[in-house]
C-alpha cells in the first residue's frame, strides 16, 4: 500500500511514522508513505496556501489552488483508489473502515488546517470525508496518525501473528475479551482455570462468551449495529 499525505506541517508526522509497526510495516516493503508540504505548491513568494474566508468571519481557510495542484500531481503519477480529507465533520472512523481501507492500493491523505479548506475542495477533488471524534483538533495531522496506525496493522505481513487482528475489539462489532499472562495468581486474583486447561474449545467458547459481555456492559451500541 501507498500512503500520500498532504499537509501544512509535515514535521507533525514524521516521528510517528519513524517508530514502533509503521516503520516496521515499512521498512518490510508492505507499506510506503510520503509527506507532501502543501507550502510547495503556495502562491507566490511567500508560498501562501490560506487566505480570508468570503463574507467574513474569524479564521484563514486553506485555498483550492495548492491543494489541487499537488494532487493532480500526483495523480498524473498514478491512480488512487481514494482521496481522503480528515476533518471534524467527516464519517467517524471505526474498524469496519479500516478494513476497507487496508484493501486498497494507493490512498491520498488530505490534513485541513486553519478554518479548513475551501469548499470546492471538498466538491471537486475528495472522495471520502473521515473524523477521529466528536471535537476538534488544530490541525488534521494527529488524526492522519491514527488512521495510518489503524490500517497499517492490518496489511497483511505487518503483525507476526497475522491471526491477531482478527480478534481486536470491534472486530464482528464485538469489544476484546479480557487477557492475561504470567503470574497465575497476583494479589489473589488468579487467571480463569478454562485459560489454563488447553482445551482449545472450551477456551475460544469462553472468550467469545467475555467478548459478547464486555460488549453488553461497555458499548451496548455495537450489538444494535
Amino acid at each position: 500500500m501507498r500512503i500520500d499525505i498532504i499537509t501544512a506541517v509535515p514535521e507533525l508526522l514524521k516521528s510517528p511514522f519513524e517508530n514502533s509497526m509503521v516503520k516496521r510495516a515499512q521498512e518490510k516493503g508492505f507499506l510506503e508513505i510520503y509527506l507532501h508540504n502543501l507550502h510547495d505548491y503556495g502562491k507566490g513568494n511567500y508560498n501562501q496556501i490560506d487566505d480570508t474566508q468570503y463574507g467574513g468571519g474569524a479564521g484563514m481557510v486553506m485555498m483550492i489552488e495548492p491543494i489541487d495542484k499537488c494532487i493532480s500531481q500526483l495523480q498524473s503519477e498514478r491512480k488512487y483508489d481514494e482521496i481522503i480529507y480528515m476533518t471534524p465533520d467527516g464519517e467517524t472512523l471505526n474498524q469496519k473502515t479500516c478494513n476497507s481501507l487496508s484493501l486498497k492500493e494507493n490512498i491520498i491523505i488530505l490534513c485541513g488546517h486553519y478554518k479548513g479548506v475551501d469548499q470546492r475542495v471538498r466538491d471537486l477533488l475528495v472522495t471520502k470525508e473521515i473524523s477521529i471524534g466528536d471535537y476538534v483538533l488544530s490541525g488534521g495531522e494527529l488524526g492522519t496518525c491514527v488512521l495510518v496506525d489503524a490500517v497499517a496493522r492490518l496489511l497483511p505481513g505487518v503483525l507476526s501473528d497475522e491471526t491477531s487482528a482478527l480478534y481486536d475489539s470491534f472486530q464482528d462489532n464485538l469489544l476484546a475479551p479480557p487477557v492475561y499472562t504470567r503470574p497465575e495468581e497476583y494479589k489473589g486474583l488468579k487467571v480463569p482455570d478454562v485459560l489454563l486447561s488447553g482445551h482449545t474449545q472450551k477456551i475460544e467458547e469462553w472468550r467469545q462468551e467475555m467478548a459478547f459481555k464486555h460488549t453488553e456492559e461497555r458499548r451496548p451500541d455495537l450489538l444494535n449495529d
